[in-house]
């Protein structure tokens, strides 16, 4: 078997309004999907996203003629092949031998995608090839999957009340699990306003937060202590981003509440600090942002080796496969309640997972079960 061709399709779906995180305005449903072809008939398909859509496609593109005529089973190899474009290497600045000269340092995040996007397009492939969903290639079982829905975010015309009714509404749709985002008003006022949910939703539903990343160290503690007695399962990204695994050391030391990290980053070595350093309690590194499926998998190997839950950021179709192949460590996967926040993945994949119960259920379908709606993908293909 061999690769005989790579095509990245950016697609993206304007919102109804812009949503802000206490970080940056969603304004957009995005993704690239990635097609792997082989000349056995066999297609793999993965997802990668990120900014800006055109460099990350045209990487993808790039990335996929140096691949062309591997074997795409051997997803290690294809793997490091790419990532040591990222380095230097004897004379690869003048394109001796054929040498491919370095990537740019300023383009390490949309490479570090494109790398994504193929490698999880690889293990689809995989698990086609080999006739089984790619949990079973990993040894896992078919089983639901605990899932939390996640909303909070800020409008123009977000008020506490809003917060609170939204989140109450996901209660009544199923969801047993839920989590905020915060961050994007005072201390005082995000105080007040998880008061005002866990109020709404009740005692027995687990309340998540998510910081993006709000506060430096003394204002999360401050945070940290005024929501302690709202029962809340994690503080997700609670540190600016220049914020180190020490001062997160620091934090877990000073609240009670577990820590949760690792959607930000791009590759398992900076993951390795923040595991290593007995910090963070949950983890979310997101294969669909950057590094693929295989870094995810080494990742989740580490964390399991320190007791840490593995809890992938977004993406339930392709990350609800790890979390199922890991039954002392795979706890859940993140979700949205209707396809008004994130509605790209409804229409370019309508039979991707079903959710009952609190629960996210993956079908038996070989590979990651992707099937594609191509008049959508044309519907919304970025020009």
């Amino acid at each position: 078997m061999k690769i005989t061709a790579v095509r990245a399709h950016a697609l993206s779906f304007p919102l109804d309004q812009a949503l802000w995180t206490a970080q940056e305005a969603l304004k957009d449903s995005s993704m690239v999907l990635v097609e792997v072809q082989t000349g056995d008939g066999i297609t793999g398909y993965g997802i990668v996203h990120g900014a800006s859509l055109k460099a990350i496609a045209d990487w993808v593109e790039r990335f996929g003629e140096l691949i062309h005529g591997d074997d795409p089973l051997a997803h290690e190899i294809i793997w490091n092949k790419l990532f040591n474009l990222t380095t230097p290497r004897p004379r690869a600045m003048f394109g001796v031998g054929g040498a491919v000269p370095p990537v740019p340092r300023g383009a390490r995040p949309q490479v570090m995608a494109a790398i994504g996007g193929i490698d999880i397009a690889l293990w689809d492939l995989k698990g086609k090839a080999a006739g089984m969903p790619v949990y079973k290639l990993l040894g896992g079982e078919r089983r639901p999957v605990f899932t939390y829905c996640t909303g909070g975010y800020y409008p123009r015309d977000a008020t506490i009340e809003s917060a609170a009714q939204e989140m109450a509404g996901f209660v009544a749709k199923g969801y047993r699990a839920v989590k905020l985002k915060t961050g994007g008003f005072s201390v005082e006022e995000e105080i007040e306003r998880v008061a005002a949910v866990r109020e709404a939703i009740g005692r027995e539903i687990l309340l998540m937060l998510d910081m993006n990343a709000a506060y430096g160290l003394n204002d999360c503690i401050r945070f940290a202590r005024g929501v302690e007695p709202y029962h809340i399962t994690w503080l997700e990204e609670p540190l600016h981003w220049y914020l180190q695994p020490k001062d997160y050391v620091q934090l877990a030391a000073a609240t009670r509440i577990p820590l949760s990290h690792g959607e930000r980053e791009i590759h398992r070595y900076t993951v390795r600090d923040f595991i290593e350093c007995g910090a963070i309690k949950y983890l979310q590194f997101d294969s669909t942002r950057a590094a693929g499926f295989t870094e995810s998998l080494r990742v989740a190997q580490l964390a399991e080796q320190h007791g840490v839950f593995v809890v992938p950021h977004h993406c339930p179709e392709i990350h609800g496969h790890l979390v199922v192949a890991l039954p002392e460590v795979g706890y859940c996967v993140e979700s949205h309640a209707s396809d008004t926040r994130d509605p790209l993945p409804h229409h370019v994949f309508p039979e991707r997972v079903t959710f009952r119960d609190g629960f996210i259920h993956l079908n038996d379908k070989p590979g990651f079960g992707l099937a594609i709606d191509w008049a959508a993908v044309e519907r919304y293909r970025v020009r």
